[in-house]
Parts: structure tokens; C-alpha cells; sequence
């Protein structure tokens, strides 16, 4: 059995591990060189971690995706039921992931939660398709938002868009490299003003605007493209992803239950918001101006104010992107982080700056794999679609499988404490389970060649895996 043993280092916001290997059953996770690791502490507020959830949550999404979700109803009570249905589904997923992230608080988050349940193999092939796909995937998907929006504000050439994807990862790591300190401040100052971007749209849509005369019911809709209510929840729901990456500051925060607070919070704030913002749409553009527009707010700033107006979306929407971006940064590194510090052939990624607060090495390498995935982007010349066909499948996947690993470990850990447990259990996971593995068909049944590819670069990672576990087993 593994001793492990976890003493203050005075004076350096870290805790020392020093561990063997062995199964210890309390353990997290074992460091891969058996040797003192540096671990974080607490140093995160509530309202960080609010500020870190509503900048993910609220990205590019709520400005383009509600166009869909508007060819797929009939009428504007439709509209506004799916968005709250969103909502409400993704409070019952906030709560199983609550009960997770205070029993089990972890700067490793889902993969952490994956290691408990289904063991070390299958926690490997999460962090390394977080590393490789999930939240580089998605920091590229926010880049290139950045980009085409940066653009329309001032352009920069035949690529600007990469240009300014490119820069934005770049800028965001440096800042974030430089420590937590910095990384939180300026993302507790790029929410705040991505809120009052959107609180700016509501307020325009519903008090300036003239309201738009609704087209008759019986038109027919002015697109080739019109999802069913099924695929209309598919996007409304991707509108509100992000919120699991709370579980991977948990073990910074300074009062775990307040972790259930902050997923709560931070969930109901936005599905008003979210509500408010698509009813401003609905009175200033109609369902149907809502259904033929591909550039919402724009549209709808354009109505009141003219091309002045299109230009200051433009700025808000590229505004937006670069809070989610930042935010995603913050978490996807400390994934890279336990990845590194549980297994040796990505030891080098186990490595926290007990100056700065942060994983350096795992952030260097989320920016060079998310630059990669801009330079792929740019040669497709479809990169917001290929990103999000890249990522969905393997997303879902994994959530799905977290979703499932509440029943293993209450089965597993009975007397385990847990400081929060999930309401009217198993109904709620059962909910949450079944609203992952519909994700995961939708996406499956529409994927193109971006999400082939992100299946078989997860794939892939069996070869460093059988490499980790050959090393294990000579060791032994």
C-alpha cells in the first residue's frame, strides 16, 4: 500500500506530496517519479470561479448559434423553451459535478474523476485527448472566433483571421504564464465586460429598437438548413458548454462547498441572460429576421445604430471569445499538469511554479498544440467548423462516461464523506447520463472529416499509453 504523506511548504501557496507507488485507495493520484511533487493550494475565491465559469459558458455561441435554433421553431414560445430546457439541463449536470468536485477536489478535474472510477488506462487516454483535442480544439475554435471578428473591426490581410487566432493564443499564455495572480485578474475584468456586452444587446433589443414586424406564420424558411427540435437542442446546449471546467480549479478553491454555489450561480445567471438575450433578438429581428440573419447582434445594433453599430458588436463578440479563450486556458493546463504528474512518459508536463501558481510547462505545451491546430485550420480554410467537428464526438464521450462514474464510485466508496450530494439521486445523473449519450449520437450522426480525425488522434494515444504501461510493469 502507498504511504503518502502531504506536509506545508511555509510560505509557498503548495503542498509537498511524496508518495510510492502502490494502490492506495485515498490517493487522488500517484506522482509519477515518486518523488516530491509541488501541488496547488487554495487561493481562489467564489467569485473567481463564477468569473471563470460565466467567461467560459458565455463565448462566441449566444451571437450565432440562436439563428439555428430559430429555423427549428415555429413560433417564439418554442425558442425561448429551449433555451430554458438548456438551462435547466445544465443545472442537473452542475449538480453531479458538484457532488464530484467538492468529494473529490483536484486541479485534474473530469480526469481525475476518471481515474477513480474506471482506473489509470482510461485516465491517460482523457488527459491526453484534453491535451491533444478537447480543450485545444476548443481554445482554436475561440481563436479563430477572435480572429473573424477582429477582422471585421481591422482587417489585416488575405489571413488576418489566423493572424489574430494566432496572436491571441500566444498573448493569452504569456499573460497566464506570468502567474494566476495575473491570469484571474484579467479574466475577472474580460467577464465582467463580456456581461455588459450582452447586457448591452438585451438592453438594445428591448428598450431601443423598434420591434420588428413579425413575417406570417405560414412563410416558408428562407434556408436549405432547418433542424429538427432534436438538433435545435444540440445547439442550444453547446451554447451552454463550458461549466464542467469548474472542477478543475476545485482543489483552489478556498471553501469547497462553495464549489456547488459557484456551479449553481454562475449556471442560473447565465440561463437568464441567455433567455433575455434571445427575446431581444425575437422583438428587434422577428423569429423569422432571427432564422435569415448569420450575424445576430450585428443585425441587430445595425437596426438602431448603422454600420457604426455592426463594428461594435464585432468588437464585443471578439471580446467574448478572448474571455473563453483565457478561461479555457486556466483549466485545460492543469489537466496537462495531472497527466504529467501521473505518468512517466509525460512527466516533464507534472511540473507546478510554486512562484507564479501555475502549470508553465503544461500551458507552453496547450499553446503550441493549439497553434497547430490553427495552422490546420487555416490550410482547411473552414476553421470554426472543423474545430467543432473535431472536438464534439470525443467531448461527449468522456462526459458521458464521467456522467456513469457517480454510480461507480457511490457503489465503490459508500463511506466516502461528501460534503455535497447530488439531489433526488439517481434520477439526476440518469438525466444528465441520457442528455450525454443523445450528444454523443448528434454528433456522431453528423460528423465530416474533423471529427473523424479527433477519434483517431485520441486513438492514437494508445501508443504512448502501452509505452507508459510497458515502463510500469519493468518498475515493478
Amino acid at each position: 500500500m502507498a504511504v503518502t504523506r502531504r506536509n506545508a511548504i511555509r510560505g509557498t501557496g503548495l503542498h509537498q506530496t511524496a508518495s510510492r507507488d502502490g494502490d492506495d485507495e485515498d490517493a487522488l493520484s500517484t506522482p509519477a517519479s515518486g518523488s516530491a511533487t509541488l501541488q496547488p493550494v487554495a487561493t481562489l475565491e467564489t467569485r473567481d470561479a463564477v468569473s471563470i465559469i460565466v467567461g467560459i459558458v458565455i463565448g462566441s455561441s449566444i451571437f450565432t448559434l440562436p439563428s439555428l435554433v430559430a429555423r427549428g421553431a415555429s413560433e417564439p414560445g418554442v425558442v425561448l423553451g429551449l433555451w430554458l430546457l438548456g438551462g435547466v439541463l445544465s443545472v442537473i449536470g452542475g449538480l453531479c459535478y458538484a457532488e464530484l468536485a467538492t468529494t473529490y477536489p483536484s486541479v485534474g478535474g473530469d480526469y481525475v474523476f476518471l481515474q477513480r472510477a474506471y482506473g489509470r488506462s482510461l485516465a491517460f487516454l482523457y488527459g491526453w485527448a484534453r491535451m491533444t483535442v478537447i480543450t485545444t480544439g476548443s481554445i482554436a475554435f475561440l481563436a479563430f472566433t477572435f480572429g473573424d471578428y477582429m477582422t471585421r473591426v481591422a482587417p489585416l490581410g488575405a489571413h488576418s483571421s489566423s493572424v489574430y487566432a494566432m496572436a491571441c493564443i500566444v498573448l493569452l499564455t504569456l499573460l497566464n504564464v506570468a502567474g494566476i495572480q495575473h491570469g484571474k485578474t484579467a479574466q475577472n475584468l474580460f467577464t465582467s465586460l463580456e456581461v455588459l456586452s450582452v447586457v448591452a444587446i438585451i438592453v438594445v433589443g428591448l428598450f431601443v429598437v423598434t420591434p420588428a414586424v413579425p413575417a406570417p406564420a405560414a412563410a416558408p424558411a428562407p434556408t436549405d438548413f432547418v433542424p429538427s427540435l432534436g438538433l435545435a437542442m444540440v445547439f442550444v446546449l453547446y451554447a451552454y458548454g463550458g461549466w464542467n471546467e469548474a472542477a478543475y480549479v476545485s482543489a483552489e478553491i478556498k471553501q469547497p462547498r462553495s464549489m456547488v454555489a459557484a456551479i449553481v450561480v454562475s449556471l442560473v445567471a447565465v440561463t437568464a441572460l441567455y433567455l433575455l438575450v434571445n427575446l431581444a433578438y425575437i422583438r428587434g429581428l422577428s423569429l423569422r429576421g432571427m432564422a435569415e440573419s448569420n450575424a445576430l447582434a450585428a443585425d441587430l445594433l445595425e437596426r438602431s445604430f448603422g454600420s457604426a453599430g455592426r463594428i461594435a458588436v464585432s468588437t464585443m463578440i471578439a471580446l467574448s471569445a478572448l474571455t473563453s479563450a483565457n478561461a479555457t486556458m486556466i483549466v485545460g493546463a492543469r489537466s496537462n499538469f495531472a497527466l504529467g504528474r501521473d505518468f512517466p512518459v509525460f512527466s516533464w508536463l507534472g511540473r507546478w511554479d510554486r512562484d507564479k501558481g501555475t502549470p508553465t510547462t503544461g500551458l507552453i505545451v496547450q499553446c503550441l498544440v493549439s497553434g497547430a491546430l490553427v495552422a490546420l485550420g487555416t490550410a482547411t480554410r473552414q476553421g470554426l467548423q472543423t474545430m467543432v467537428d473535431y472536438t464534439a464526438p470525443v467531448f461527449w464521450f468522456f462526459f458521458l462516461l464521467v456522467g456513469i462514474g457517480i454510480f461507480v464510485m457511490r457503489r465503490r466508496e459508500p463511506a466516502r464523506p461528501r460534503p455535497f450530494e447530488v439531489p433526488f439521486y439517481p434520477v439526476t445523473p440518469l438525466v444528465f447520463c441520457a442528455m450525454c449519450a443523445y450528444l454523443l449520437y448528434a454528433s456522431l450522426s453528423y460528423a465530416k472529416i474533423g471529427a473523424i480525425a479527433g477519434v483517431a488522434v485520441v486513438v492514437l494515444g494508445l501508443v504512448p499509453l502501452a509505452w507508459s504501461t510497458r515502463g510500469r510493469r519493468l518498475r515493478a
